[in-house]
């Protein structure tokens, strides 16, 4: 007998794997159908009940799935008892249970029968359900956990057996006749088996002769449960509630968005927190609220907002100023530290009473990340309960604990949590009531009047903001479908193939007027708004800084400090470190130094931060301790005379007039920015350093946030509604480095002021696409909005903030992916107002770069480096600098800078500062004239004579900031403080300021005697200039840094390339790049050894370049380190040496095979690599061999040393023999190195073609990764062919997809038709062809009229091989005289002798120093221009042309 049922409940459980005896946890049962057939299949009866419900009612969610409703369970049910006894009496006569997920189905009802305490034992029969793994690998439902299929509902699993649709899903009766048929179905076509159905064979059998055919549908009629609800609920007479009559008309009652969401909350809002404040003000409201789910990330912009629009009002606004209201919606759940199953909670809104509320918002969002953190931020009631002082509580929207509850669980639950809100806040609890115009909200807000009526809890009403305007909600749709990946087109709904998204577009901020109305018959719920406005009290969170405690040694220590938090003792113990710095960095204390320091210490002491300076100065000290590399300073750090004697900065600030005051302007309290380099791999340990002197809990990293670019915006936008990859990438590629805002909104005429000609003409198209009414129109539109939005939270790469006491006192916190501190919500843009500790542990490779080549020359030739004591005079690094030989040095490696460097021909250091502060954008233009000065090729002048002083250096150009400064203070009497501001005013163009300024300038300039035309000339150039002016604090700082590179480079640069090319190991490009660099120095680079290399590169006895072994893919920095280990006391000899030796645990089998191919064991033996994979019909490798051999032997040592009878015991085991097999080919062993390594080491394949390449290409296959710009022209490039792929399209036409391969990187080209016939035989993969096309114009569509991506036509295949004979006519031979001699003469007749061929043969002789040429053309001599003619040529080496 089969007993299959299903029930339909009142909801979900919120354990799935509880006892029934959890009568809580389980849901009640409203509907239970059953049908009961014979062993045959046979149906021998049914039965259908609707239950009565007794104590609870039917959550309107659930009503939605199935259609039962309280009032038709109220008519048509029968008491549970009742059911109960026939549901047992069919148990009764089954031997098996049957359903669909029937394991669910069987807790409802032995829940049920617990409740009676009627006898359960049914839940021990035999289980056969339809819905298991089986039954998903039969449907193939893709999407499941783990990579599995999904588990397929019952309307799936219906549809995979019968191809028909199932529409009555959710109803007992239809789920159960439904459930019935596929259970047969699948017997009788053996398509599933069940474990525990007794005498399989002989059931199937039977139901095989009872259903020959498709099991048929018994036939039954199924009430239209929902439609009966329906029926029922309208015939119900509503009890008319008579309104509380308003206290004052409805206009006079303020209204304010208490629930409202902005972009903090990640892609659920697209609301700016400057416009949600701007619009509040626009609407003449009090106050408003921002209430971001789980974080407080918008509280400091939301509040900073506030304060601006408020300070942008009218002098004769007299309005009360708008009135920040910070808020939080936060997750509720059970249990927040529960991880076994997903609680996401309830979403209930708290808002700040006052700053002591805002710091428990701030303590609960904190541990909502820290502790609770499961999916989504969490906390619990009992975390409410001990941080709820000074919080006003709303019971949300519909995902609020009260709404939720009557909406899937049950009034009487409800209410039962409304209580319990009620019992914590008191008056300060209000129920949230809400019309967006649907039916849940419908069905309970006649409850929540009633809840709030009977336990006298006020209403309020509100409306859940997620975008600003009502036009904006499809802009805020597309941005539910980034959050989730979906398509905008997948319709909104619950389950499979639908998609989460808000019902209506009613989520806007509303007008006071459109809430009034809408509220008007429920006035008392807009007059508590007032109440709660009064309620609150408006702050600011920015705050003076706050330090942590330094500790200071006890005799530094006052009294004094304790009782008036005063700074003596910090102040005193600075000044003894200062002082006693300045006796190791100075000879001598000359009273200019003396005054210096001290004024730099009053600045200090009277800014009130020597704990800053005392807190640097310590974890750089350390840093230094634990041989971490310091920078020599960074930015206006390196002004301050006090820091480079604390060892903070390296550079003496009064030897390059360094400004303080750039620094820390006395007149202008703020905090000190002292940014440090530290070597990339020590970085971390500084960060160790501070987390264990001040605590982890005082120290987090900063938070950033990724928003959507204008190209980004259009991407996203373009996946959500399905445009074409294609087409939004080509839309995407119109956009310059503009916002789309400003494209649209600005003027013509601005935009061409703003743009290049050839970004104007994209401009221009884009325009013209968004006037449009197709889909790429509606995606620029939409991305318009998005455009700015938060997509997603990262890690500040280097901020750190360090606090006093436990972060969480100062600034909320969360988690993050990529790093194991905490993070603060609050932005870099903010941390500090904030009051905020901010340090920027900055991780500089170059200092990395320094510090290894350090070692490699120790190592080499036994002498200790100091960088910083490297000589400001070295001749060959000025030589190199003026070479521009400056590949690898740190700030001066561009090309551009390389010109102008061989220009300028630097001879000083001051030369080098210059050109760091001179080569960027706007200063760039000043650089000829800087050139031409310096080689005395311009006159330097001055426009007054006085500014000679702070000129000179630079040639009598402007180059600095402090500059500016300086000359402000000399030529017009301007303080130091006021100097900065003058250099600040003009860095950042503010008008007014300089307005302000002018004046002072002129009449300061004037009292000291200089003309006030030429004073005014002097501030036309600065404006000019100044906006471009460098911090030379910076620049000298990296001139510095870049010299020790360059010293290096030029000194020992083997060493220090090694150091370059160990630096850039993870980036094979670039190693390629400095490997071609190194070719162009003379320095050899040489492949890996096991004998030789380290992880690192390094280089040998002979002064070559050792490949690093860490540079290996699959060689892993154990396996080398006992390779190095233990080839200390002498090198290998074999392979079998060396397995002998290492510790085979660190090196594996990959980690052999990996520095095999690349070469490591070439010098081993004279083995070659193919012998290493050969076997001898064994299927084991050589390599294998000698794994086990050197595993063996190590065993053996191990058991001799133990052993009672010494070494006599050892076994003696045989030296596998090396196989006998042919060697690889030289492409085969190279393309091998290039697995392993990531470039061709020994060789390149094309390198025997590189003339061909050289002189018959005219392009790089890298060129068409950007096709646009090559339209129309005709190029020639050649390559390796790689992989081809041959394929025909629809109309049965051939096409074809290979990769061509030069010397620096791949390109997968198409070709098509006709050109495809023509040269498909050139396609072979590792065969090397020349090739000619011309870039076309893209395909137009004549439909839309827009031209698809540049196409390229092939013109023309050659072999490679063939190109140099075939496209060379004639070969021109440049001769200088001055080197002509008999040698060379005899060298070319015996060349000419031995390559005799058709090609003509020119030669051109040149006097240099009288510019005379002469070319002569060879009548009788014609030679065969080919790969080994013009090697010759070049090594010789003889200039010349082809043609």
């Amino acid at each position: 007998m089969f007993l299959i049922f299903d029930t339909e409940t009142t909801g979900l459980p919120k354990r799935w794997n509880a006892p029934i005896t959890d009568t809580e946890n389980w849901p009640r049962c409203i509907q239970v159908a059953w049908q009961l057939h014979d062993a045959h299949g046979k149906l021998l009866n049914r039965k259908d009940f609707i239950v009565h419900p007794d104590g609870f009612d039917i959550p309107f969610e659930s009503e939605q799935i199935h259609g039962i409703s309280t009032a038709l369970a109220k008519n048509q049910g029968l008491p549970l008892a009742e059911v109960l006894d026939a549901f047992l009496e069919a148990l009764s006569q089954t031997q098996y249970l049957v359903g669909h997920n029937v394991g669910f189905d069987v807790n409802i009802m032995g829940a049920e029968l617990y409740r009676l305490q009627r006898d359960t034992a049914f839940t021990s029969l035999p289980v056969l359900d339809t819905c298991t793994e089986d039954s998903a690998l039969l449907c193939q439902l893709p999407g499941g956990r783990g990579g599995k299929f999904k588990l397929p509902t019952l309307t799936e699993l219906y549809k995979h057996l019968f191809d028909q649709s199932f529409d009555e899903a959710h109803n007992a009766t239809a789920d159960v006749e439904a459930t019935a048929r596929a259970f047969f179905e699948l017997l009788r076509q053996q398509k599933l088996t069940w474990a525990r159905l007794e005498n399989s064979t002989q059931v199937v059998a039977q139901i095989q002769k009872t259903y020959p055919d498709v099991v048929p549908l018994i036939g039954l009629v199924h009430q239209n449960l929902k439609k009966a609800s329906e029926k029922l609920i309208k015939q119900e007479v509503p009890v008319v509630k008579t309104a509380t009559p308003p206290t004052q008309t409805l206009s006079n009652i303020p209204f304010v968005h208490l629930h409202t969401l902005s972009q903090f909350s990640v892609l659920q809002s697209t609301v700016k927190v400057t416009e949600l404040a701007q619009t509040a003000d626009a609407f003449d409201m009090p106050a408003v609220a921002l209430t971001d789910l789980g974080n407080l990330m918008g509280a400091f912009h939301f509040v900073k907002s506030v304060k601006q629009v408020n300070a942008q009002r009218a002098d004769d606004d007299n309005r009360p100023p708008l009135k920040p209201i910070v808020g939080i919606t936060l997750n509720v759940c059970e249990n927040h530290q529960d991880r076994s199953r997903r609680d996401d909670g309830y979403q209930m809104v708290f808002l700040a009473k006052n700053k002591a509320g805002y710091h428990n918002l701030s303590k609960l969002s904190s541990l909502a990340y820290t502790q609770g953190f499961y999916y989504v931020p969490r906390v619990d009631r009992a975390l409410i309960e001990q941080y709820k002082d000074d919080l006003i509580v709303l019971t949300g929207n519909v995902y609020g604990e009260v709404s939720a509850k009557l909406l899937n669980v049950g009034e009487k639950q409800a209410e039962e949590a409304l209580l319990w809100w009620k019992a914590q806040f008191g008056d300060d609890l209000y129920i949230e009531i809400m019309r967006h115009s649907q039916e849940d909200e419908n069905r309970i807000n006649p409850v929540l009047i009633q809840f709030s009526e009977t336990h006298q809890i006020k209403l309020v009403a509100t409306n859940s903001v997620y975008y600003l305007k009502q036009e904006e909600a499809n802009a805020h749709d597309i941005l539910l479908c980034v959050k989730d990946g979906e398509k905008q087109a997948t319709p909104i709904g619950r389950g499979r193939g639908y998609r989460y998204g808000l019902p209506n577009q009613e989520y806007y901020f509303k007008s006071p007027e459109q809430m009034q109305e809408l509220f008007a018959d429920v006035p008392q719920a807009l007059e508590s708004i007032a109440e709660i406005i009064e309620k609150i009290e408006a702050f600011d969170l920015a705050r003076e800084v706050l330090l942590p405690k330094f500790d200071i040694p006890a005799e530094f220590v006052s009294a004094e400090d304790a009782k008036d938090g005063g700074k003596r003792g910090e102040n005193a113990y600075l000044h003894h470190l200062t002082y006693e710095g300045a006796k190791e960095r100075y000879a001598t204390i000359d009273d200019g130094i003396k005054e210096r320091i001290d004024f730099e210490l009053s600045v200090i002491e009277n800014t009130g931060y020597p704990g800053y300076f005392l807190i640097v100065q310590d974890f750089i000290a350390a840093a230094r301790n634990m041989g971490v590399s310091v920078g020599p300073g960074r930015g206006s750090a390196a002004g301050s005379v006090v820091a480079y004697c604390l060892k903070i900065t390296n550079i003496d600030p009064i030897k390059y007039d360094l400004l303080f005051e750039r620094f820390l302007n006395p007149d202008r309290v703020s905090l000190p920015d002292i940014d440090i380099d530290f070597d990339d791999e020590g970085r971390s340990k500084v960060m160790d350093y501070v987390i264990e002197k001040y605590g982890a809990n005082q120290v987090a990293q900063i938070i950033t946030y990724g928003t959507m670019a204008a190209k980004s915006s259009i991407r996203d936008t373009a996946r959500v509604l399905d445009l074409s990859l294609g087409d939004a990438d080509r839309v995407a590629k119109l956009v310059p480095n503009m916002k789309l805002k400003k494209i649209f909104s600005l003027e013509e005429k601005a935009l061409k002021e703003q743009l290049r000609s050839d970004e104007y003409a994209r401009v221009t198209e884009l325009k013209a696409i968004a006037e449009g009414d197709d889909l790429e129109a509606e995606t620029l539109k939409q991305a318009q909005v998005l455009e700015g939005s938060l997509r997603n939270t990262g890690t500040h790469a280097c901020g750190v903030i360090i606090t006093p006491d436990d972060i969480t006192n100062f600034v909320p916190i969360a988690t993050a992916k990529d790093s194991d501190l905490f993070v603060t919500q609050f932005d870099n843009a903010v941390v500090e107002d904030a009051g905020l500790l901010k340090m920027d542990f900055l991780g500089l490779k170059t200092l990395t770069l320094i510090k290894d080549t350090v070692k490699i020359v120790k190592y080499r030739h036994n002498i200790d480096l100091n960088p910083d004591e490297f000589p400001l005079d070295d001749v060959p690094t000025y030589e190199l600098f003026q070479r521009g030989e400056t590949v690898g040095i740190f700030q001066y490696e561009s090309a551009g800078m390389q010109k102008y460097l061989r220009e300028l021909k630097p001879t000083v250091f001051e030369d080098l500062i210059a050109m760091n502060a001179l080569y960027r954008p706007g200063p760039l233009e000043y650089i000829p004239s800087f050139v031409r000065r310096k080689n005395g090729q311009e006159e330097i002048s001055y426009d007054l004579p006085a500014m000679e002083q702070y000129l000179k250096q630079t040639y009598g150009i402007t180059v600095y900031q402090e500059q500016v400064m300086l000359l402000s203070q000399s030529l017009a009497g301007f303080t130091k403080g006021q100097a900065d501001v003058l250099r600040k005013a003009m860095g950042k163009k503010i008008f007014a300021l300089l307005e302000k300024l002018k004046p002072q300038f002129l009449d300061g300039g004037e009292e000291r005697g200089h003309p006030r035309e030429v004073l005014e000339k002097i501030w036309k150039d600065w404006e000019a200039f100044a906006s471009y002016a460098f911090n030379k604090s910076h620049s000298t700082c990296y001139a510095w840094v870049a010299y020790q590179t360059a010293y290096l480079k030029a000194n020992y640069p083997a060493e220090y390339m090694a150091a370059v090319l160990s630096n850039n190991m993870n980036d094979i490009k670039q190693v390629s790049f400095f490997m071609e660099e190194c070719r162009r120095m003379g320095i050899l680079v040489l492949g890996p050894d096991a004998n030789e290399s380290f992880y690192k590169f390094t280089v040998n006895d002979q002064g070559a370049i050792r490949f690093g072994m860490g540079a290996i893919k699959g060689m892993g920095r154990s396996a080398v380190q006992t390779i190095v280990e233990h080839r200390k006391e002498k090198p290998y000899a074999s392979i079998f040496d060396l397995t002998q030796r290492i510790d085979l645990r660190a090196a594996n089998k990959k980690s052999f095979e990996s520095l095999i191919l690349a070469g490591g064991f070439d010098s081993l033996s004279s083995a070659h690599r193919a012998q290493y994979f050969h076997h001898n019909g064994d299927g084991v490798t050589f390599v294998e061999k000698a794994l086990r051999y050197g595993a063996q032997h190590q065993e053996n040592e191990q058991s001799s040393q133990v052993s009672l009878f010494g070494d006599d015991s050892a076994v003696n085991i045989p030296t596998p023999a090396l196989p006998d097999c042919e060697p690889w080919g030289a492409l085969h062993a190279l393309k091998q190195e290039k697995e392993v390594v990531g470039i061709y080491l020994s060789g390149h394949p094309l390198d025997d073609f590189a003339p061909a390449m050289k002189h018959f290409c005219n392009a790089k296959v890298g060129v068409f990764n950007n096709m646009d710009s090559l339209v129309n022209k005709e190029l020639s490039f050649g390559g390796m062919v790689g992989e081809v792929q041959h394929r025909v399209s629809k109309n049965g036409k051939g096409w074809a997809i290979f990769a061509l391969e030069d010397f620096e990187e791949s390109y997968e080209f198409k070709i098509f038709g006709e050109e495809y016939l023509k040269y498909r035989h050139f396609l072979v993969t590792d065969s090397f062809i020349h090739v000619k096309a011309l870039v076309r114009e893209g395909w137009l569509n004549r439909e839309t009229g827009k031209r698809g991506e540049p196409r390229l036509q092939f013109t023309a295949f050659q072999q490679l091989q063939d190109t140099l004979a075939a496209y060379t006519k004639k070969i021109t031979l440049r001769l200088d005289l001055a080197h002509m001699d008999q040698a060379l003469l005899v060298f070319l007749e015996d060349l000419f002798k031995k390559h005799k061929g058709d090609h003509k043969l020119d030669m051109t002789f040149y006097e240099a120093r009288e510019q005379i040429k002469l070319t002569t053309t060879s009548r009788k001599v014609k030679v065969h221009v080919g790969e080994d003619f013009l090697a010759a040529l070049d090594d010789y080496p003889v200039a010349y042309k082809l043609n």
